[in-house]
C-alpha cells in the first residue's frame, strides 16, 4: 500500500488509477479551455517580457544608479511569483480555481495600475512584487485546473498545447512594448496590460465553472497544509521533477536577467530584441507542437530525458564559442532558440510528471511546485544575471551548469533509468 514516505511510480501510460472518480474532462470545449488556460497563464510572460525593451526607460525616468539594478524590475515580480504560490495553493483547494482565479486576476490589474502611477523605483518594485503575487495564482490554479479535468499523458498533451499558444506571448510582447513606446512612455505598457488583465477575466468569469468538486474540496488548516507539503515533497516524482524544474528555470529567468543587455550592449543590436525573442519563442511553440503530437505514443520520460540532454550537449557548445571570442549574433538567436526550444520540451513534461500522484491535493502540490521552481529559480536566474561582463558567456556557463544539475538529479530520481518510455 503507498505511503507518504514509500510513493508508487507513476506509471506513464496516460490511464487514470482514480478509475471511474478520475477526471473526466474539461466542462467547456477542448479549444476554448486550452485557450483560456493558455491565457491566464500568459498573463505572467506579458508582465515580464513586454518590460525588456523599456528597462531603459524606466532606469532614466526613476533615476536607476546602474544597468544591472534595472534587472530588480524583473526580479522582484518573479519572485512575488513564487512566494506567493504558497498561499494560492491552499486556498485554491478550499474555495475552489474559480474563486481564487477571479480576486487574483482583479488584484493583477490593480497592481498595474499602481506600476503605471508610481513615482519612485523602490514603489514600483513594491507594485511589480504585489503584481507577481496576484498572478501567481494563475500558475497554481490553472495548472490544478487542468490536473482537475486530465491525468497523466492527456493532462502532459494539453499543457504542451497550452503552451505552444502561450509562446505567442513572447513573440509579441516585446514588439509590444517597443510599440507603446512609439506612442507613449513606459507606463502606457502597464495600462494595457491591466486592461488585457481584465479582458481575461471577463472571459473566464462568463465561460468557465469550477472544476474542483465540492466533496473534494479541502479544509483550510495549518494541518492540513502541513499534511500537503509534506505529501508533495514525500513523493519521489514530485520532489526529483520539482528540482529538475527549478534548475532549469534557473537558467530561464538568467536569460530573461540578461538578454536585454546582450541585445543592447553586446551586440549593440536593440530594435533585434523583439525578433530575438521571436525567434527563441517559436522554436518552443514548435517543441511543444511537436510533444503534444508524441507524447501520447512516446511519453513523458522518454521525450524530457532526450531534451535536457540535448541542453547540455548545445549549452556546452555555446559556452565554447563564447570563450573563444567566435560569437556572432546569428550563432547567439540560433544557439539559444534550440537550447529555449529543449527547454519548453522538458519542463512541460517535468510538470506533469511531478502532479502525477498529487490528485487529491492538485492545488496544494502545485504551489509547493511552482514556489520550488520560481523562488528559487529566480535567485539562481539572479547571480546569473548580475554575472553579465559585456559577453554572453556568462549566460552560456548558467545553462551548462543547470542543464547538468536538472539532468543529474533527473538520473538520482529515476535511479539510473532514463529514456524509458513508461
Amino acid at each position: 500500500m503507498k505511503t507518504l514516505n514509500t510513493p508508487a511510480a507513476p506509471v506513464d501510460t496516460g490511464a487514470d488509477p482514480l478509475a471511474a472518480a478520475g477526471p473526466a474532462g474539461a466542462p467547456i470545449g477542448f479549444v476554448e479551455f486550452v485557450a483560456l488556460v493558455a491565457a491566464l497563464m500568459s498573463l505572467a510572460a506579458l508582465g515580464i517580457d513586454s518590460m525588456l525593451p523599456a528597462l531603459p526607460a524606466i532606469g532614466t525616468a526613476l533615476g536607476v544608479a546602474t544597468e544591472n539594478q534595472r534587472q530588480f524590475i524583473i526580479t522582484a515580480f518573479v519572485l512575488g511569483f513564487g512566494i506567493a504560490q504558497l498561499v494560492h495553493g491552499p486556498l485554491a483547494d478550499r474555495f475552489g480555481r474559480r474563486t481564487v482565479l477571479l480576486w487574483a486576476i482583479g488584484g493583477y490589474a490593480v497592481a498595474n495600475v499602481a506600476c503605471a502611477i508610481a513615482g519612485s523605483f523602490t514603489l514600483l518594485l513594491a507594485a511589480r512584487v504585489f503584481g507577481g503575487a496576484m498572478v501567481a495564482a494563475t500558475r497554481v490554479a490553472t495548472v490544478a485546473m487542468v490536473r482537475d479535468c486530465y491525468h497523466g499523458r492527456p493532462m502532459a498533451r494539453v499543457m504542451s498545447i497550452a503552451f505552444m499558444v502561450f509562446m505567442i506571448v513572447p513573440v509579441l510582447a516585446p514588439a509590444f512594448g517597443q510599440t507603446v513606446l512609439l506612442f507613449a512612455n513606459w507606463r502606457g505598457i502597464f495600462w494595457v496590460v491591466g486592461a488585457l488583465s481584465i479582458g481575461i477575466w471577463t472571459w473566464f468569469f462568463i465561460r468557465m465553472p469550477e472544476t474542483l468538486r465540492a466533496e473534494a474540496q479541502q479544509p483550510l488548516s495549518i494541518a492540513r497544509i502541513a499534511a500537503g507539503w509534506k505529501q508533495t515533497l514525500s513523493d519521489r516524482w514530485s520532489l526529483g521533477y520539482t528540482l529538475a524544474s527549478t534548475s532549469l528555470m534557473g537558467a530561464l529567468y538568467g536569460y530573461l536577467n540578461s538578454v536585454q543587455q546582450i541585445m543592447f550592449d553586446t551586440f549593440e543590436r536593440p530594435k533585434l530584441l523583439a525578433v530575438m525573442f521571436a525567434l527563441t519563442a517559436m522554436l518552443m511553440a514548435a517543441a511543444n507542437l511537436t510533444n503534444a503530437r508524441l507524447v501520447m505514443r512516446l511519453g513523458t520520460r522518454l521525450i524530457s530525458h532526450s531534451a535536457v540532454t540535448a541542453l547540455v550537449v548545445l549549452s556546452a557548445i555555446h559556452l565554447g564559442i563564447a570563450l573563444s571570442g567566435y560569437e556572432t549574433l546569428a550563432g547567439f538567436v540560433v544557439l539559444q532558440a534550440l537550447t529555449m526550444g529543449c527547454f519548453g520540451l522538458a519542463t512541460s513534461n517535468f510538470s506533469s510528471m511531478a502532479m502525477e500522484n498529487m490528485g487529491g491535493i492538485a492545488g496544494t502540490a502545485s504551489s509547493v511546485q511552482g514556489f520550488t521552481s520560481v523562488t528559487f529559480g529566480a535567485v539562481v536566474g539572479v547571480i546569473i544575471g548580475q554575472a553579465f561582463d559585456g559577453s554572453t558567456a556568462p549566460l552560456a556557463a548558467g545553462f551548462l551548469i543547470c542543464g547538468a544539475v536538472a539532468l543529474t538529479v533527473v538520473l538520482v530520481t529515476e535511479r539510473g533509468r532514463l529514456f524509458r518510455s513508461a
